[in-house]
This record gives C-alpha cells, structure tokens and sequence, in this order.
C-alpha cells in the first residue's frame, strides 16, 4: 500500500488538519498584534492556553491580554512587560520566563517565545508559544540544592575528587585532591604513571592489584590506604577511592571517577596506637615470665633451704652439722643474689619519672671503656670509634651508662681466644632515626637456635664462669622504657652486631 500525501492534502482542509496537531500539543500558541495607534489584540489563541492559565474562554476574548497578564507573578510582571516593549520598539524576539499565580495548580512556571513581524500598514504580529517549563525549573531547582549540597560537602571534608579518562590517558583533579597531593594548581600530576613515582615503594604492588582487580570487574569499586610522596619529599597517608564509570562493549573501562581522603593524622595516630601495644604487649610478657622466674627461683631456694634444714635435724654430731651449714651458706648467699637482680628490674619497671637528657655519647662510652679497661687490656682489644664527637642522644644518664656497659662487657667477655679482639662503634640516622651499632668479632651466637632466647633473663650461651644471663636482659628493658629498640645480628665463630635504635 502506497502513502500518496499529496491526495491526503488535497481531501482535507489544511485548517482541519492545524486543528487536529494543535490538539495533540500541550503548549500554548497565540497570535499578538499591535496597530500602529498602539491598540492589541488576541486574534488567535490555540484551546490548551485556556487549560493552562486556567481561564474560560469567554474571559480570555472578554478581557484579551489582560485575563493572562493578571494571572502573573507581582514580582515578574515587569520584567514580562519590558521584554514585550523591547520586542516592539527595538525588533528583537519576545523572550521571557515568568512565574504565574493558578487557581489550582498553584506557582508554575512559563516561558513565552514568538517570532515578529510588521505589516504594510505598519501594524506588529507575534507568533509565539508558551511553554508549561514548572517541572524543569523544579529539576533545576533540585539539582541546584544537590550540587551546592555536594559543593559545601567536598568543601568542609577532606576528600579531593578526581577523574580519569584513559582514552586519552589524562587525569583531572579537583583544588581539593591537588591539595591534598600538595601539588601545584596549575600543573597537577599529569599523566596516571606518574603514581608509580610518588606511591611508596611498599605500598605500590598493592595499590596496582587493587586497581587491576577493579578494572578486571573483580570487585564493585577499589579502596586503598597508601603513602605518597609530597613535593616536599615526605610521604603523607591518604585513602584511594574509585570506581568505573563507563567501559566499552568488551567490558574495558574507559572512564573512572575516585576519591583522595586525606588520612595521615589517623594514621599516625593508629601506628602509634600499635606502637604502644606492642610496648604494653612485650612489657606483659616480660611481666609474665618475670613472674615465673620468681615462682621458679624462690621456690628452688626454698626447696634448698627446706633440705638442708631437714637433714642439719637428722645429723647427730656437730661436724656434720657443720658441714652442711656450709652449703647453707652458699644457698643463701644465692638467694640474696637472686633477690637483688629482681630487686634491679621492679625498680626499674616501677620507675615512671625516669629523667631524660640531651646526652654526649662520646662522653659516656669514654667513661664506660675507662670501667672496663680491665677487660680490654687483659684481651689486648683494639677499640674503633666511628661516633661523630658530637653526637647526642635524648636518654637517661644512668640507663645509657649501663646499656653500654654491659654490651662493651659482654663483646670482651665472649671474645674469642683465636682471635685479637676488635670493638667497633658506629652512629647514623635510620628512617629519620639515631642508631648506635657495636660490633665485635668474638664468639658469636647460633640465633637460629638462641635468637628467640637471647634478652631473656637467665639465659647464657656460653661456657663462662661470669655469665649469669641477666644482663642482657636489663638492657633491653632500659632501652625499651626509653621508647628505643634494640636488635642484634651474629654468627658463630665471626662475631656479633648490637643494633640500638633510639627514640630521637
């Protein structure tokens, strides 16, 4: 069947077929016009205008403009009116959007645009339109509340938005997420490689996996908690957020939108919370195995002290006695011994106005190499001093006098009979932290079988007949209640490395 719309023209009226596409229109079509003398006129207006300004149609003809001008805002009025003068004096359009009072609908919206004309005998004609623009201006009005909403929310957070487009491989920040990145404004971080530079080494495979696993549709979105480096050249924390947008029909992204938090404050403060733990931790289990070697201790003097009293009462004459008094002796003696070095560590782990000074190390291990002078000159140890002469450290005086004491000791008292002995003292910064190393080339320690053993109290690896095993222990614990650390490297038969990290 063939549409010939040429027949269909010529077998309807061409005002019955406006009459029928007005119909099917909701806005409203008019013709305005003004004489030369200044009189108007309505000599057409389409049936949906009456719909909706809400007025009968023997009102619209009655009044004319009128019936319409008076169903506009006070506050538009106006501006309605001048846009019209303007159309008749100066020839422009007549545009205008207006607010209008209904009986029921209420405040809505309008917008009236017309084409101009001017006849022969000088009259004007506007052809216009006007259009129901109420739900527009309300979706405006909604996205306008949302947008300045979002606004104020990025503005008073600390997050920083940022899109990436990797079509073009090109990144776009917000002032926020520059800001964060500590970046300048006008240049920015340009291209997304330039985050292999700035992610911190140890956080970088991890942040790339959470970002393939996103692009690879593993998971909804990505988060990620990573250092970067700051122009400054000092890593900051900050939380990544982001999320694909838009992928092409094999599911490749095209398009990603993310977050920067800025998140080092907490960070800092939770490392620091764990830091803190980890202290109360060990000083628990120092506690606990403190307590066991009390329990261990007294009740083997006890139990010494018990026998020997039982068998003084079984022996008849006073020679025997006599001689078991003797090994009665010695247990005592013991067990003062025993009591003086528990005695030493609740001391110093009741000890909580433990003084702090700006100490010289230089002038410290002088006086403790002059201590153990004894030591050194009875092995011919040669003593290399590699710390700067000014040198200092934030510590308590009488900690740092016996930390080093014991270390300079204990490096002569295993020092190996085959070899001249060698002391060797180092200081640098670590990680924006005073290290002091000793190193000695004695006997060393198997730490694959004492490592886990080594700073515990009453533990001796060695044959000598003055270790007693708590020296060690003692240092680790002034070390530790001074916020330090202290490790230690060795082998058998080369020697061993004492590693002291301090708090400043």
């Amino acid at each position: 069947m063939e549409f010939d719309f040429y027949k269909t023209k010529k077998n309807k009226s061409t005002n019955v077929l406006k009459s029928k596409l007005f119909d099917q229109i909701q806005d409203a079509f008019f013709v305005f016009t003004i004489s030369e003398h200044n009189d108007y006129d309505m000599p057409f207006i389409s049936d949906s205008a009456y719909e909706m300004f809400e007025i009968l149609p023997n009102d619209m003809f009655t009044t004319t403009i009128l019936s319409v001008y008076d169903r506009i805002h006070l506050q538009d009025k106006i501006s309605v009116k001048q846009s019209l003068i303007d159309s008749i004096k100066k020839g422009q359009k007549w545009n205008s959007t207006f607010r209008v009072h209904l009986p029921i609908k209420g405040l809505c919206w309008f917008k009236v645009t017309s084409k101009r004309e001017i006849n022969n005998d000088g009259s004007i004609e506007l052809y216009g339109r006007v259009t129901d623009i109420t739900d527009l201006k309300e979706q405006d009005s909604k996205l306008k509340i949302s947008e300045e909403c979002f606004n104020f929310a990025l503005e008073t957070s600390n997050s920083g938005i940022w899109n990436w487009d990797l079509t073009e491989n090109r990144v776009n920040y917000s002032e926020q997420s520059l800001k964060i990145l500590e970046s300048d404004t006008s240049a920015g971080i340009p291209v997304p490689a330039s985050w292999d530079d700035i992610v911190h080494p140890d956080d970088l495979k991890k942040y790339n996996m959470a970002l393939d696993d996103h692009f690879e549709n593993k998971t909804s979105c990505y988060e990620y908690f990573h250092r970067i480096l700051t122009p400054n050249n000092k890593y900051k924390w900050i939380l990544s957020r982001g999320k694909v947008v838009e992928r092409d029909v094999n599911g490749k992204p095209l398009k990603v939108v993310g977050t920067h938090t800025d998140v080092s404050s907490q960070k800092e403060k939770e490392l620091e919370l764990m830091k803190k733990m980890e202290l109360y931790s060990e000083k628990n289990n120092r506690l606990l195995n403190f307590s066991h070697i009390v329990s261990h201790n007294l009740n083997s003097h006890a139990g010494n002290f018990k026998l020997l009293l039982d068998m003084i009462d079984l022996e008849e004459n006073f020679a025997e006695k006599r001689e078991t008094m003797k090994y009665l002796r010695t247990v005592s003696n013991d067990l003062s011994k025993t009591i003086e070095d528990l005695s030493q560590i609740i001391n110093m782990e009741n000890n909580t106005e433990i003084v702090v000074k700006p100490l010289n190390l230089n002038d410290y291990l002088g006086r403790v190499l002059n201590i153990v002078n004894a030591y050194s000159h009875k092995n011919n140890a040669t003593v290399i001093n590699n710390i700067p002469q000014e040198a200092t450290i934030n510590f308590n005086p009488a900690y740092l006098e016996s930390v080093l004491q014991n270390l300079c000791t204990n490096a002569i008292k295993y020092a190996n009979p085959d070899k001249h002995l060698t002391i060797e003292f180092d200081f640098f910064t670590e990680n924006e932290k005073k290290v002091l190393t000793i190193k000695d080339n004695g006997l060393g320690i198997d730490l694959k079988k004492y490592g886990h053993l080594i700073f515990g109290m009453y533990k001796t690896f060695h044959k000598h007949e003055e270790a007693n095993g708590i020296g060690l222990y003692i240092t680790k614990n002034q070390i530790e209640s001074m916020n330090g650390r202290v490790s230690v490297e060795s082998q058998v038969g080369k020697g061993t490395t004492f590693k002291i990290t301090f708090n400043d």
